[in-house]
């Protein structure tokens, strides 16, 4: 028995000391990749035609290839964090990006910041859509992250209207899972009179919420942060927020995972002032305005489908310019300069009042 456990001990150490020593590698490696990092983004400096601190394209292709390399234990989702924090990491030795996001701290728009960018960025909580589009306009963040559209719920609205005004372009996108969690000071959850969410976390747990708390009046605030921050100082009222809300305000977790569909995620775009160069597997967002005639939305499709462009997505939104005058937002798979989508765009300009490519980027990487 005695042999066994020194035996055992033997091994392990041998382990360890294999363990120890892979570390030490990855942490050469590591330090070598952040050096050549810099001397790129120096050279991108001190060339005249300049160079974009950050390219989304760039950090996609690598993304890709990291799962296309994975061949296990970890998943292509643990692979693909750990080298965009990397990434994340050595960006910021020269500048760290600021990114605006709706606030406070503790909302999923913060949740997908991280996410998308690493945690070595400069995170600006701001209050409202409307002024995450502000601040990257006016060149105080370095790039912006939105919601786009809710599995569930459908499109955010206030984030589409932006586009009919805004210069800024699409330039990332991320899909995140939503989970959504009942928090309160109050103990006892038969006491709670007053629920406190955004309106669309309301109307994506709306199912339980008439199952579970009919008596409760539900109440729609800016962000589903900015109600646990209510429900922290309001007696007898609970909040519907992320996880980490809960520890971040110091309530307690009354029920977990409380949406409606167990497959509830949210769409979120990055928005900025580059045009970018495209990354091998890219999606392309358009803003197109319809004659009014007969047949309108067919004769914005069919040049779309005589060039084969595969169309994911398309919603409608009234023009703020006339009664009944409305825009289509549409996306499509490919590059505004690939073949088939560039000629399908001559088309569509010929027939169209408004055609604005809102941008052409990088398909979610996860």
């Amino acid at each position: 028995m005695g042999k066994e456990i020194k035996d055992n001990t033997v091994d392990l150490s041998k382990l360890r000391d294999e363990i120890d020593s892979i570390d030490t590698s990855i942490q050469e490696l590591i330090s070598k990749r952040a050096g050549i990092a810099s001397f790129v983004a120096k050279t991108k400096a001190k060339s005249k035609s300049g160079g974009a601190f950050y390219r989304p394209e760039r950090e996609a292709q690598v993304l890709r290839a990291v799962k296309k390399r994975n061949q296990g234990p970890l998943k292509d989702e643990t692979l693909v964090r750990l080298f965009r924090e990397i990434m994340s990491a050595c960006l910021a030795q020269q500048k760290p990006l600021n990114i605006a996001y709706l606030g406070p701290a503790g909302t999923f728009s913060e949740m997908a910041t991280y996410k998308y960018f690493g945690h070595s960025v400069s995170a600006m909580p701001v209050t409202s859509i409307d002024n995450v589009f502000s601040e990257v306009e006016a060149g105080i963040a370095d790039f912006g992250i939105v919601p786009v559209e809710n599995s569930t719920e459908g499109a955010v609205n206030n984030t589409l209207d932006m586009f009919l005004s805004s210069p800024l372009k699409i330039c990332g996108e991320l899909d995140l899972p939503i989970h959504h969690n009942l928090m309160s000071k109050t103990k006892d959850i038969n006491k709670i009179t007053t629920i406190f969410s955004h309106r669309q976390s309301l109307a994506q747990c709306r199912g339980w919420l008439k199952e579970n708390m009919p008596h409760a009046e539900c109440i729609a605030v800016s962000s589903n942060a900015e109600a646990a921050k209510r429900a922290q100082y309001t007696e007898h009222s609970a909040a519907i927020a992320g996880e980490s809300a809960a520890h971040m305000y110091g309530l307690e977790l009354h029920h977990k995972e409380i949406e409606d569909r167990t497959d509830n995620s949210t769409r979120f775009i990055v928005i900025g002032k580059q045009i970018l160069t495209t990354s091998g597997d890219d999606k392309t967002s358009l803003m197109v305005a319809a004659k009014d005639q007969p047949g309108a939305l067919f004769h914005i499709l069919q040049p779309m489908n005589d060039c084969g462009v595969s169309m994911t997505r398309i919603e409608s939104r009234p023009s703020k310019k006339g009664k009944w005058d409305y825009v289509f937002f549409i996306d499509v798979d490919g590059h505004s300069e690939d073949e088939n989508l560039a000629q399908s765009l001559r088309q569509l300009e010929r027939i169209t009042t408004q055609l604005k490519v809102l941008g052409s980027y990088p398909k979610s990487v996860t």
